[in-house]
């Protein structure tokens, strides 16, 4: 398969380079379960991903029958976990209905999934409201780098910041990738469009930080919470007495702007991952200071908009990606001397390889 040599061999560039590149993946998906099943069997379901080879276990999620597959930390490389997350794709839908689902949805928005609204401000307190709650699913991509001795460069100044403002500029024109159907971009469009800000804290715009859509997480994470800890002492109750942790351990970049989709490539956007990753090492070693990054919205749909009022036409992800010519000039730069292969326009291949899946679509 062309796009898993080409990842392979970006990889082999990182390694020859010294560094080594963590990636792993969380995907969310409903379920309607059986009459009278209280919950998925999840051990039944791990059991068999483990049999399968997956480096990844299912759980329960927040709302009522959501659920995460999340990647097992065994030391895959990244191309074995695009595999992975490719295969459960394939698999997890036919393994939860035999462990006690009827019906398993891999979108981008649930609609209707939940009931109940809280009260403003709460957080956790709900309200007599019982209107329907739109659950959105998303693919969400952590990245960290290590160099030869196995130690988090994120935990230095620099690196970490790199390669986040590279996925918060290149993420834009590239939005295709982890948006690849019209529902994904109603899922960014549900806090706004359906008064759902005390339920729901899904990204709606490019923003960094460590509380953006694609975050950097070090000593604080996404709730200013310390990062890093484990426990250290027990109480008689299981209670933790005190806690142990270093957070240059767990310092990453979180992509969480994915939306879950039949359409959703784990390879092309591996492969997206994996680019931006040599970019910001590069500028890493040489730049003197970062540039600031200015939040900025998405794309509202996957199609052009033509009846704007003004009379201008604002281009859809489709468009965007069309367009742009910084996936595939990166593709050729970084597979110059990629052996046993044709490498003549290697990027604007595979560029054309992703956007022809599309083509129907358009055409309609």
């Amino acid at each position: 398969m062309l796009i898993q040599d080409v990842i392979q061999h970006l990889l082999n560039t990182l390694e020859a380079k010294g560094f080594k590149t963590l990636v792993h993946f969380e995907l969310e998906g409903v379920c309607e379960l059986r009459p009278n099943q209280q919950k998925l069997d999840y051990l039944g379901i791990n059991q068999k991903l483990a049999r399968l080879g997956i480096d990844g276990e299912l759980k329960s999620e927040y709302w009522k029958n959501q659920w995460e597959f999340v990647s097992l930390f065994n030391g895959q490389s990244p191309l074995k976990e695009a595999q992975n997350l490719a295969h459960a794709m394939r698999v997890l839908p036919t393994l939860m209905c035999q462990h006690g689902a009827a019906k398993v949805m891999m979108v981008p928005v649930a609609w209707g999934a939940d009931k109940g609204r809280y009260v403003p401000g709460s957080g956790a307190i709900f309200s007599l409201d019982t209107r329907s709650v739109h659950i959105p699913n998303a693919i969400q991509m952590n990245v960290s780098v290590e160099n030869q001795q196995g130690e988090n460069l994120f935990a230095q100044q620099g690196l970490g910041e790199w390669i986040q403002y590279e996925l918060l500029v290149n993420s834009y024109a590239c939005c295709l990738l982890f948006l690849p159907e019209e529902d994904a971009f109603k899922r960014l469009a549900l806090r706004q469009d359906y008064g759902l800000d005390a339920e729901l804290s899904s990204p709606v715009v490019l923003s960094g930080g460590h509380q953006g859509s694609i975050a950097l997480y070090k000593e604080i994470g996404k709730h200013n919470q310390a990062m890093g800890l484990e426990p250290l002492f027990f109480a008689s109750d299981n209670s933790v007495l005190q806690y142990a942790g270093d957070w240059r351990k767990t310092a990453r970049v979180e992509h969480r702007i994915g939306a879950t989709s039949k359409n959703y490539d784990p390879y092309s956007n591996m492969l997206f991952i994996l680019i931006n990753v040599l970019e910001g090492i590069n500028k890493w070693q040489v730049a003197d200071s970062l540039p600031q990054f200015k939040d900025k919205a998405l794309p509202v749909s996957l199609f052009d908009e033509h009846n704007k009022p003004d009379g201008q036409q604002t281009l859809g992800a489709l468009s965007l990606f069309e367009n742009e010519t910084w996936f595939a000039d990166k593709i050729n730069f970084y597979c110059t001397d990629i052996p046993n292969m044709n490498v003549n326009n290697l990027g604007v291949k595979m560029k054309e390889m992703m956007l022809s899946k599309y083509q129907r679509t358009v055409i309609t």
